[in-house]
């Protein structure tokens, strides 16, 4: 039985049947998932602006749901490094309850996009606006941890970047050094481990043991403890979150901001981990799974959730091929929630600062970064753009500028590629195919015609360039055919100068008439009333059939 594109990877695999080789497989891979998650969790609900246990309520919940609902056989959800600089942004102006509201919001947004059928939209945001804004936000990432880096004596740290480093400018004289040797400690561990074990990260490791140090040799350093209090040993009651319409106006641009962020990120990860186990994912079914995701986060106080690229190759690495892997993740962090709460607020701040920096590394993609700087000048103006914005304003207005640079940057290329060629300056250069040469059929056109043949879709972006060359011609012929077989599409731009056209040769006694045009491009000119302006018979299905009327308009 064929499978809808909205059901869920898990229920299609459980009516398949799981064997149990690979549901052990899946099992270990969802317990070394969940430990790799834990210190992720915390530092990023601590980088947000939150309490570390709302990360951890994060990668809980919607880990759980993005598994069994979502399109993909092994994304794990959670919090993740790029929502960093939208949570934190709208904590420092709408406090956690207008977070919550707003996670709440852009899971409907999500399972909207879903359900409109959205998700393979989304994979066309140009690769040059998704590495601007990923390094950008890995820049931020960075920038927002030197204060525990260093173990600086601040108490709050600016949202704004400029004003960010300043302020650690004028307080680096109260540098921590244990905090710096800690944070270095961690960052090498993180990066190195691997090389003894590729089984237990790094960054385990260096909590494991910055926090033994810290708590038995009693190191002046800042820890959970110290800056958040008690981590939480349970999960609180779902709470439906107080919505009116003043609240909708006053968060729908953070909401949209985090579905469109949580949709690329979710997908982009489904479209990695479909290359590694030569997979192929449902993206409207995984948009969907991560829309209900956000809601049920919110309402359990968590952060924003969607699918993470380090945290599903980790699972795949490890022989995870089913969202059973991901459903053990979410359990073991939950038993770790319940049963080690009270050591993990013993986690130095600084060991956290470390494995961000070591996350901002990795965001960063320096090298796609460095490479596409190379390429040519649309693409560099892109990149540069989206990344400046993202650090120096605001991560929202750097996909929405980005995304309308881009857009006329498209509409720039399709309308070079969209020509209007009279048929004389056609032979030698554009057709090779024996069936597409003019030869036989110039000679049938009657004395008094011209022809031009438009190629490409006659967009808003080519119209110009359309309109242009046809009120341009030298001498005004007595019929006008235009050859439009190789016009796949027209919008209404395109739609309303072609029938500007047909009525200013109208009025100097032309007759325009249209060849070869395509089902689809003749329904939207029927809708658009064309026959009130055009003859029906000057609309003909070949060449022949437009030389035809072309000389009965002619001797008329």
């Amino acid at each position: 039985m064929k499978e809808s594109q909205f059901t869920p990877k898990f229920f299609s695999l459980l009516r398949k049947g799981i064997g149990k080789e690979q549901l052990q497989k899946d099992l270990i891979a969802g317990v070394i998932v969940g430990i790799v998650a834990l210190p992720l969790a915390i530092a990023f609900a601590i980088a947000s602006g939150v309490s570390p246990d709302k990360g951890l309520i994060t990668a809980i919940v919607a880990g759980l749901l993005i598994s069994v609902l979502g399109g993909s056989r092994v994304q794990i959800g959670g919090p993740t490094g790029a929502f960093i600089v939208i949570v934190y942004a709208i904590v420092q102006e709408f406090g956690v309850d207008g977070l919550i509201i707003a996670t709440f919001m852009a899971g409907i947004i999500l399972i909207g996009m879903g359900l409109a059928r959205l998700g393979n939209l989304l994979k066309f945001i140009p690769h040059p606006l998704i590495v601007g804004f990923t390094s950008g936000i890995a820049v931020i990432i960075f920038s927002s941890q030197m204060k525990d880096f260093f173990g600086l004596s601040i108490e709050t740290v600016p949202a704004d970047f400029i004003e960010k480093w300043k302020l650690y400018a004028l307080n680096f004289g109260s540098i921590n050094w244990a905090a710096v040797a800690i944070a270095l400690g961690t960052i090498i561990l993180a990066l190195t481990f691997q090389k003894v074990s590729k089984k237990i990260p790094g960054s385990i490791v260096a909590i494991l043991v910055s926090t033994l140090i810290v708590y038995f040799f009693n190191v002046p350093v800042s820890t959970i403890e110290t800056s958040f209090g008690d981590i939480p040993s349970k999960l609180s009651m779902p709470v439906f979150p107080n919505i009116n319409f003043a609240t909708v106006q006053k968060l729908i641009q953070p909401a949209f901001a985090i579905a469109l962020l949580g949709g690329i990120e979710s997908l982009l990860s489904a479209v990695v981990s479909d290359g590694m186990i030569g997979g192929r994912h449902r993206s409207n079914a995984e948009l969907v799974g991560q829309g209900i995701a956000n809601c049920a986060s919110s309402m359990f106080g968590g952060i924003p959730a969607t699918g993470a690229i380090a945290r599903t190759a980790t699972n795949v690495k490890n022989g995870g091929r089913t969202p059973i892997a991901g459903i053990t993740h979410a359990l073991v962090l939950l038993v770790i929630m319940l049963a080690l709460a009270p050591f993990a607020k013993l986690i130095p701040m600084a060991c956290l600062a470390g494995i961000l920096i070591v996350v901002a590394y990795h965001m960063s993609e320096w090298r796609q970064f460095k490479s596409l700087l190379k390429g040519n000048k649309a693409d560099v103006l892109i990149l540069l753009v989206t990344f400046f914005l993202t650090v120096f304003f605001d991560l929202v207005i750097a996909i929405e500028i980005g995304i309308v640079i881009s857009s006329f940057v498209l509409m720039k290329r399709m309308s070079k590629a969209t020509t209007v060629q009279v048929a004389n300056d056609m032979f030698n250069n554009q057709y090779n195919q024996p069936e597409e040469i003019f030869d036989d059929e110039l000679p049938i056109l009657p004395k008094g015609a011209t022809m031009y043949e438009i190629n490409g879709p006659l967009f808003f972006g080519a119209t110009q360039t359309f309109q242009d060359t046809l009120t341009r011609l030298p001498d005004k012929p007595k019929v006008l055919i235009l050859r439009m077989r190789h016009v796949p599409f027209i919008d209404a731009t395109g739609i309303y100068r072609l029938m500007e056209i047909i009525k200013k040769f109208a009025a100097q006694n032309t007759h325009v008439v249209l060849s070869g045009v395509n089902p689809k491009v003749l329904s939207d000119l029927e809708k658009a009333w064309i026959y009130s302006i055009l003859h029906k018979e000057n609309i003909t299905p070949n060449i022949e059939a437009a030389a035809e009327r072309a000389q009965h308009l002619i001797h008329i």
